[in-house]
């Protein structure tokens, strides 16, 4: 086990991200396919952060899957993210790879077209969970639209652009039973506790 430097700001997410091998080979890996505007988000750096939160070993084969992101709107075809997902198989078999061109994304969860990958992951449903990673000829990159002052302070917060969704969001997070792998989160269940009046949501988000 890779020993976890202390988490209190993106910069020491990217040296977390590094210092552990088998985080950053994956990252390696999926640099490699040379994709535009693409990292690995969501639980792959989501769970690695609450699990040294917890004072858990970081355990990549307890992934579910790693989400694979990319904007290209030259080519949405599925067949393409699937062949991508074929590539990373045979450089890393023991994964489970998801690969989504967000360029296509926005159909899917019913929003305006995004303009990138960073607009893309700023939609997703926890503002714990909007946050990904890349590699950089080596070097790691962490990109969070809303900052990670709820992902290192353990609280599960609907994003901004679910004030809308929040049945969705309040059905995904109870699927997910994050409560249970993970006792010391604070769930958020209602847009008012997630942004208290007179405050907005914006104003509520660090970034």
């Amino acid at each position: 086990m890779n020993p976890a430097p202390p988490l209190r700001t993106i910069a020491d997410i990217e040296r977390l991200l590094e210092a552990h091998a088998d985080l950053y080979a994956l990252l390696l890996h999926v640099e490699s396919l040379g994709l535009p505007d693409c990292w690995i988000g969501a639980g792959f750096i989501r769970n690695t952060v609450w699990n040294v939160l917890h004072e858990r070993e970081i355990d990549v084969s307890r992934l579910n899957d790693v989400d694979v992101i990319f904007f290209d709107a030259s080519d949405t075809r599925r067949e393409r993210e699937s062949d991508l997902e074929d590539r990373l198989r045979e450089t890393a078999p023991g994964v489970i790879w998801s690969v989504k061109n967000q360029a296509r994304m926005h159909r899917r969860n019913g929003d305006a077209p995004y303009r990138d990958t960073f607009e893309a992951v700023a939609h997703w449903a926890e503002t714990a969970t909007a946050i990904a990673a890349r590699s950089l000829r080596g070097k790691i990159d962490v990109m969070a639209p809303h900052g990670v002052r709820d992902l290192l302070n353990l609280i599960v917060r609907p994003a901004p652009a679910f004030e809308r969704k929040m049945a969705v969001y309040r059905e995904r997070v109870l699927s997910k039973h994050w409560s249970a792998r993970w006792p010391k989160l604070t769930m958020l269940m209602t847009w008012g506790e997630a942004y208290p009046a007179p405050h907005s949501s914006f104003d509520r988000i660090e970034t």
